[in-house]
């Protein structure tokens, strides 16, 4: 029996855990198992896994710290394995921002990482002032004015490119 692939996230606002869905439908639709656990949840064997893929949302700049800590805790058995690493934020809907290379939470992030995944990814989120606290929807008001980004929408704007998920899948599937 084949392994499956473990899909772990740590999602502020459920956009991350709607694109690790998305990977794990993709993933399945090639053959293969998926596993898609929250990472504050986490308390399975890595070894079990023939794949791991991390995903992590940013909010005011920064991954949660259980990514951190998480990458840290595991980092021999991450070592081991075939994974990968997406982040999802808003500053990647510009297409001067949306790679590994080129994003600057991404590269911060690496920085200060000694694990070094595969395959590393950047996508952009979701933008919904409906769903936010009073003090979020100010903060990221500003921040998306500061950005050139829309400061006003009755309704929640996706960013994220559904076809770089897929081929982000496509690419994980492989050896």
């Amino acid at each position: 029996m084949n392994k499956p692939v473990g899909i772990i996230y740590s999602s502020t606002d459920g956009q991350t855990l709607k694109i690790c869905r998305r990977i794990a439908v993709h993933l399945e639709d090639l053959g293969f198992k998926t596993d898609v656990i929250d990472i504050a949840s986490f308390h399975t064997k890595i070894s079990m896994y023939s794949k791991l893929i991390i995903g992590a949302s940013i909010r005011y700049g920064k991954h949660h710290k259980n990514v951190s800590a998480f990458i840290k805790t595991h980092q021999q058995d991450l070592e081991r394995i075939d994974t990968a690493f997406f982040s999802v934020n808003l500053v990647a809907r510009k297409p001067d921002k949306n790679t590994f290379d080129t994003n600057p939470y991404v590269i911060k992030f690496f920085k200060n990482q000694d694990w070094k995944p595969k395959r590393i990814a950047v996508f952009a989120g979701r933008l919904d002032y409906t769903s936010y606290s009073f003090f979020d929807r100010l903060m990221i008001k500003l921040i998306m004015k500061i950005t050139n980004g829309p400061t006003k929408s009755d309704h929640p704007i996706e960013f994220t490119d559904w076809e770089r998920v897929k081929d982000f899948s496509t690419k994980m599937s492989l050896n």
